[in-house]
């Protein structure tokens, strides 16, 4: 029997022991939602299966999130974290380098497998599912090629941003997550030397 003193949890509410744990058991919703989203994709990866990987109640994930898109879109902005530097490589050093320094930059995230594989998670459920490509474009736009653009402080910023990122993009997919041969075994100084020049010409050509 309930003592009528003692206040009632509601549904979905932690306790005041998963209050006093909430960071570390917020940071396993997170880990477990990018692993379950980089393995299954946003169509087939539920709320549920997040809660069963992360050791915790369907509830306690709706509590700290709430929607799976609010979920997604609070991991992977954990995940796109390291590529949020880009912008720095674009003003660190003169105009004309400034291609090599981004093509080298964001293929580094792309080589070093602790950050490829939530990026992974990203590209492949954004590739999948509207709801998920519309929380990329948001994050990509708003974080990454806006910043990056109000530092070219060139004419059409914003559609030289836009279109260096497709190329950089787009090696990323064929490489890392399509995996055609040979570029995807080839040297990555190989391919920065060939990118790089093209990357460049979006960003500063007349």
């Amino acid at each position: 029997m309930t003592d009528a003193a003692t206040p009632r949890r509601g549904r979905g509410r932690p306790s005041r022991t998963q209050s006093e744990a909430a960071p570390a058991t917020r940071d396993r919703i997170l880990e477990a939602a990018r692993e379950e989203f980089s393995e299954r994709g946003y169509e087939k990866t539920s709320v549920r299966g997040i809660a069963k990987a992360a050791g915790v109640d369907s509830a306690l994930v709706h509590h700290y999130f709430g929607t799976k898109e609010q979920v997604f879109e609070a991991a992977i902005e954990v995940a796109f974290a390291p590529a949020l530097a880009a912008p720095a490589a674009v003003e660190d050093g003169p105009l004309d380098g400034v291609g090599e320094r981004l093509t080298r930059f964001l293929l580094g995230i792309w080589e070093n497998p602790t950050t490829r594989t939530p990026l992974l998670a990203i590209v492949r459920s954004a590739v999948n599912n509207e709801t998920a490509a519309a929380v990329f474009r948001r994050l990509v736009a708003a974080q990454l090629l806006r910043r990056i653009a109000g530092r070219l402080d060139l004419p059409d910023a914003e559609l030289r941003a836009e279109l260096a990122a497709a190329q950089l993009v787009g090696v990323a997919m064929l490489r890392y997550v399509i995996k055609i041969e040979p570029l995807a075994s080839a040297d990555v100084e190989r391919i920065v030397e060939r990118v790089a020049p093209v990357v460049q010409g979006h960003l500063t050509a007349p």
